[in-house]
């Protein structure tokens, strides 16, 4: 299992023809961030890995949501009558936050000025991003928490979904149409949160209790800012370019089937994690929201990155993920009935093996692509300058 290839022959090979193909229309990203992210590239080495850059962003992500898991191990600590997050780590997560987005949109870069670009690069970048999602969702949820002034988990656990489709919805539209068109939302969330996070410092939690406008929260605020965002914009404009696509006779799929198989994966795991909450005899998800979010996070970021293998390939979708078996099989074992205890340590266990099996999974791809071209996948030598 230690050397299992994840990757076929049939996908190196088809790597071997890929080329990347992107349409970025954001005016934020163009006119804003992009010449800054021209400036900032300048300042790291030539010696420098662009994987590297990627996987610090990543990091970075990581730490944030442990630092909160820390000071908000239960998402209460912004309501009311509750000891609250120091505000020095507020200013932390803002300034780590915005690192991260930046370290994400400067690794291209970085790989093109040192004419490093490969695929691997590319599938690393896009595959941690898939991860990443969970990780800023559920730290971004201590902002409000679950108390009185908050969100609930069950209302969270719906918005982070949201934002797994939102995500996805952009892969799928390559693996139909060959180009990947970047989401607006993307780059107004990271600067939007980053901001947020800095004010909560200044201000305080406090100030998200009061009304954004008339008897409209701010909690009201967040929750309608992501799902119009994904409806009003990334779902019509995704569909639009697949659209496009048909009209112009580019789609790389002539079935309807073939088309929507990214989903299923997807799909089987909302249902199967929703079923979960709704069968739980101990309230699985009011008792563990945040292992419980990251669980649902790590098994889409699985499904996410074959995904992105796939569409990169020019090779079929699998259908079903296989992490998803372990997944039914504790849904049938809760609607049979279990001790609270019981199922507490089933969450914590499966989210371990689905951790482990992603961390495997991720590390097995970059080691046989990095065979495959060569290259190390941390460094700009080549294997045979040793």
């Amino acid at each position: 299992m230690a050397s299992y290839e994840y990757v076929s022959p049939e996908q190196l090979a088809g790597f071997d023809k890929y080329k990347y193909s992107a349409v970025d229309t954001n005016p934020l990203s163009l006119y804003v961030m992009h010449p800054f992210w021209n400036t900032v590239v300048k300042v790291f080495p030539t010696w420098l890995a662009p994987n590297l850059i990627t996987f610090s962003g990543f990091l970075l992500v990581v730490f944030n949501f442990l630092l909160l898991a820390y000071f908000d191990p239960d998402f209460y600590a912004s309501a009311p009558g509750h000891k609250h997050v120091p505000d020095w780590v507020w200013i932390v997560v803002g300034i780590l936050n915005f690192m991260a987005y930046t370290l994400d949109g400067v690794d291209g870069k970085q790989a093109r000025r040192t004419n490093s670009s490969t695929p691997l690069g590319e599938l690393f970048d896009h595959g941690l991003d898939s991860w990443s999602c969970v990780y800023f969702v559920v730290t971004v949820y201590s902002i409000f928490g679950r108390g009185s002034s908050g969100v609930s988990v069950f209302v969270l656990y719906l918005l982070l979904w949201v934002v797994l489709f939102s995500f996805i919805l952009s892969h799928w539209e390559k693996y139909n149409t060959g180009i990947l068109f970047l989401p607006w939302g993307y780059d107004i969330s990271q600067v939007t949160i980053s901001f947020v996070y800095i004010v909560t410092a200044v201000v305080g939690v406090e100030a998200w209790y009061e009304p954004f406008l008339f008897n409209f929260l701010y909690r009201d605020l967040f929750t309608a800012m992501i799902i119009g965002c994904a409806l009003c914009v990334t779902l019509p404009m995704s569909l639009l370019n697949f659209f496009r696509s048909y009209k112009n006779n580019t789609l790389k799929h002539n079935s309807v089937y073939e088309a929507v198989v990214p989903f299923f994966s997807p799909c089987l795991l909302f249902i199967l994690s929703t079923a979960w909450i709704l069968l739980s005899p101990s309230d699985i998800l009011e008792l563990h929201p945040r292992v419980f979010y990251l669980m649902v996070g790590t098994a889409f970021a699985n499904s996410t990155c074959q995904l992105i293998v796939c569409q990169m390939s020019s090779t079929r979708c699998p259908t079903l993920n296989w992490l998803l078996l372990p997944l039914f099989a504790i849904v049938m074992v809760v609607n049979v009935g279990v001790t609270p205890y019981v199922e507490s340590v089933l969450l914590f266990a499966l989210t371990a093996a689905f951790t482990l099996a992603h961390v495997h999974y991720g590390v097995r791809v970059v080691k046989q692509l990095s065979n495959h071209f060569h290259i190390y996948p941390f460094s700009l030598r080549k294997p045979n300058s040793d």
